[in-house]
């Protein structure tokens, strides 16, 4: 057998054997409390977000109604970290996929990104079923469709851009964010700076609907400070129009500490002189 053949073999051998480690994790916690308490308060938070609509009748057609909401919802999830190597990474990829299926989203419609991953780690995302992406979007993604954010404790500027681009009625009432509590992110940061380098932070915080998940204290590097998040259409379409129109692009040009990886700028080749 070539060295090459041996080593691909390896790696077929470690996706084996993490995918199953990955799926023992999620057997033991589906087993924990925490699960029922998350699952109960996400369902509770994505219902009460969703636009009332008085055109429905009662019975089945509710039930239809709310399933098509849930077969039309995708995931997006940003910055896990490396789940091979770090149990609190695992843990988060677990609990990821217990939501999905508590929300009834297929795997494929989960897409993945971390600058983190390494080529093992995105061939076990594909093995698991879900998407890995392969272009650092910054968090600038736009919901098109009601869509679940999974970021758990990641940057500031992660959330920002998530919410800058979604910066309007529509697109903010279709987006669920389970990740770092906004309320707790305004208490940990200077008020100039939060209003300076994260606008769009310091203004979802008076916006958005924010329901704390509980944690056990044995996991708490894991699931701290977590909340679900959500912005009830009916709260933002009575904020005056002046709230959305002047909405510029983060640029961050201030920030020493800045916790994000921005995505590498292509460098343009030299221009070719032809010789005269």
């Amino acid at each position: 057998m070539s060295s090459d053949s041996g080593e691909e073999w390896q790696e077929q051998l470690d996706v084996e054997k993490l995918v199953r480690r990955i799926r023992d994790t999620v057997s033991d916690l589906r087993a924990e409390e925490i699960w029922q308490q998350w699952k109960n308060q996400l369902l509770v938070s994505t219902s009460l977000s969703r636009p009332s609509d008085s055109l429905k009748t009662e019975g089945q057609q509710d039930k239809d109604s709310e399933a098509t909401v849930r077969q039309q919802q995708e995931c997006v999830c940003y910055g896990l970290g490396s789940f091979s190597s770090c149990v609190s990474a695992r843990y988060q990829l677990a609990m990821l996929l217990l939501l999905l299926d508590a929300e009834h989203i297929p795997l494929k419609d989960c897409s993945l990104y971390d600058p983190a991953f390494s080529v093992t780690e995105k061939d076990i995302l594909r093995e698991l079923g879900l998407t890995v992406l392969t272009e650092n979007e910054e968090g600038k993604r736009l919901a098109s469709k009601p869509t679940l954010f999974y970021l758990m404790h990641c940057g500031k500027a992660l959330y920002n851009n998530l919410l800058w681009q979604n910066w309007n009625p529509h697109c903010l009432s279709l987006v669920t964010i389970i990740g770092n509590c906004f309320s707790g992110i305004r208490e940990r940061t200077i008020e100039r700076e939060l209003k300076q380098d994260y606008s769009y932070i310091s203004k979802a915080v008076d916006l958005c609907e924010e329901r704390l998940l509980p944690c056990p204290s044995r996991l708490i590097d894991v699931f701290s400070d977590t909340a679900v998040i959500t912005f009830p259409s009916e709260r933002l379409n009575k904020l005056p129009s002046s709230t959305w129109t002047d909405s510029p692009e983060p640029q961050y040009q201030h920030c020493s500490d800045l916790e994000i990886i921005l995505k590498q700028t292509p460098v343009l080749d030299s221009p070719v002189i032809s010789p005269s």
